[in-house]
């Protein structure tokens, strides 16, 4: 388009190729909601106010929002690859993410992000990344790959990379470990995420004062009010297991809520289908109480100003034309989703269904040698360190308890809910295992297993019965990584994550229907928790977050930081 063209289409004084007419624009700016025509030509938003154009389409005042963003996700903990994820919450709303491929870096390295980058082009979702600052996260664990300096400053200059993702080891930071620093160094001038989930006062201002400017792990309001007056950005996020957005919505006024976004973090298929993506965010928040503009605010120009996103999060000439129509404004179901002028979905469902073929050097992941494995605890007392689930969280606590022991080691009782929990090194045959109990769960007769254990994703399982568990890894090395459970030596439900051993190309419909059998087996197996068990039991390896945690290397004390014994001294 010329440049006469475009000043004569945006001036109204020729037909633009698309305009909106009669729509209740969601003005993000303003705050109000203005009855307009929104004119579009070349995928980009010429102007607000009177227009014709070649195609109108009357909204008859439905409303009309800027597209949603997640403003820090990690796509594998839906199970599903990019343009299956894209399948699931662009008809929600969200036309933009703030990506971390943490996950699969752990298992791949570069080769990852090398995947993620292609994998996400052609999709009708925006999805930018955050090169992964914690590979491995810490080294208390085993992961498959290694990240320096000098590789994450390789990337940083890809237009679809915006910076630093998540800085979780923040002892490290606060220590002033030169690894970790020269990470946030070679990405200065980008944004630099934090994850800092119990971080105050003068430890907080050294996590600031080194150059990190986000957070999403704020559980309670005093968090979110303190990272806000150092200069942070906070997520507030909801997520499959870790849900804070109504603990932190009273915190959000009028002079604060600048600096405020929404993220999902970890959420999978089952959970965006059945609640939804930023939309169920953003319609938490209204159900709460918050104002429907200040919410959806929140989730457009918030986190499009938070990441230098200056083409998105707002309907106003110059933005993309990346638009969510709807008719109730208190509670968001999309109608249409359009992607740069372009309808993408159309009441719920996604228009573009083509398949994604995956490329064979991201399979077969998962190298356990199964004639190795010892999976028998041995005690050399009864009164034991256990690790405590914390409803709606992935923090855990440090619980004595007494347990059973025969021979010198461990043995299920039914009469109590402990279960034990093993971490099994899966990258690079070291047969290192960690060995631990997990009090929580509340089944009693099958095994849970999985290749997804945050953050450096060797195979972790649960479970009452030796058995049971080889029978689980056994299945999981056999379908080359995902989710398996094992019920009196019999696999009742596997799932395969062919990539990487953490997402499929399958379905996230097929996905979702999985972890729903896989749910109603283990209510049938007495399980009593009310949080989803794959969120909870993929975090229990993640040696940063408090307190006890576990890892191929064994039982963790994330408060010490530094390993712990079963035995209670």
């Amino acid at each position: 388009m010329d440049y006469k063209t475009m000043m004569e289409q945006a001036r109204g004084i020729t037909k633009a190729e698309l305009v909106f007419k009669n729509a209740s624009v969601i003005n993000v700016y303003s705050g109000t909601i203005d009855l307009v025509d929104v004119a579009i030509s070349k995928g980009m938003i010429l102007g607000t106010g009177i227009y014709h154009g070649h195609q109108e389409i009357d909204l008859k005042g439905k409303y009309l929002s800027p597209g949603f963003i997640d403003s820090h996700v990690h796509i594998e903990s839906s199970m599903l690859t990019p343009k299956e994820f894209a399948k699931i919450i662009v008809p929600k709303g969200t036309t933009t993410i703030v990506a971390d491929p943490h996950e699969i870096t752990n298992v791949l390295g570069l080769r990852a992000i090398e995947y993620m980058l292609h994998a996400s082009e052609n999709i009708p979702l925006d999805v930018y990344f955050m090169l992964p600052s914690s590979v491995p996260a810490t080294s208390f664990e085993h992961s498959g790959a290694s990240l320096n300096a000098l590789e994450i400053a390789s990337y940083k200059n890809h237009p679809r990379i915006l910076g630093l993702g998540e800085v979780m080891d923040y002892p490290a930071v606060l220590q002033g470990d030169e690894e970790i620093h020269q990470k946030i160094d070679v990405m200065e001038g980008h944004t630099i995420d934090g994850h800092i989930p119990d971080l105050l006062g003068n430890d907080l201002n050294a996590y600031v004062y080194a150059g990190i400017e986000t957070d999403h792990e704020s559980t309670a309001m005093n968090y979110l009010q303190e990272r806000i007056a150092k200069g942070m950005y906070v997520h507030l996020r909801e997520g499959s297991a870790t849900r804070n957005v109504a603990d932190l919505i009273p915190a959000i006024n009028a002079k604060n809520i600048h600096r405020a976004t929404f993220c999902t973090d970890d959420k999978h298929a089952l959970d965006l289908i059945q609640e939804g993506h930023i939309n169920y965010n953003i319609n938490l928040a209204i159900s709460l109480g918050m104002d429907p503009i200040d919410a959806i605010r929140m989730a457009t120009l918030n986190a499009a100003t938070c990441y230098g996103l200056k083409n998105i999060g707002g309907i106003a000439p110059g933005k993309n034309a990346d638009l969510v129509i709807f008719d109730n404004l208190k509670k968001i179901e999309p109608i249409m989703v359009y992607k740069k002028g372009e309808l993408v979905a159309k009441n719920g469902q996604i228009l573009d269904q083509s398949k994604e073929d995956v490329p064979a050097d991201v399979m077969n992941t998962v190298h356990v040698d199964l004639d190795q494995l010892d999976l028998r605890l041995p005690l050399k007392s009864n009164r034991v360190r256990v690790i405590g689930l914390v409803p709606h969280n992935i923090i855990t606590d440090e619980i004595h308890m007494d347990v059973e022991i025969k021979d010198d080691h461990f043995i299920f009782d039914s009469s109590i809910d402990v279960l034990k929990l093993v971490s099994i090194e899966r990258h690079h045959h070291l047969h290192t295992i960690g060995k631990g109990l997990v009090t929580g769960f509340g089944f009693k007769d099958c095994t849970l297993g999985m290749t997804i254990a945050h953050d450096s994703h060797n195979l972790v399982m649960v479970g009452s019965d030796d058995h049971d568990m080889m029978v689980c890894a056994s299945e999981l090395k056999n379908i080359q990584g995902g989710i398996a459970l094992v019920k009196k030596g019999k696999v009742i439900v596997s799932l395969r994550l062919e990539v990487a051993g953490l997402m499929t190309a399958s379905s996230g419909y097929d996905v979702a229907e999985k972890i729903r059998k896989l749910r109603s087996e283990l209510v049938k197996s007495g399980m009593t928790m009310k949080d989803d068990p794959l969120i909870a039991l993929s975090f229990l390896c993640l040696p940063v977050i408090p307190k006890l945690k576990l890892t191929d290397q064994g039982l963790f004390d994330v408060e010490t930081f530094s390993f712990t014994t079963l035995e209670v001294q």
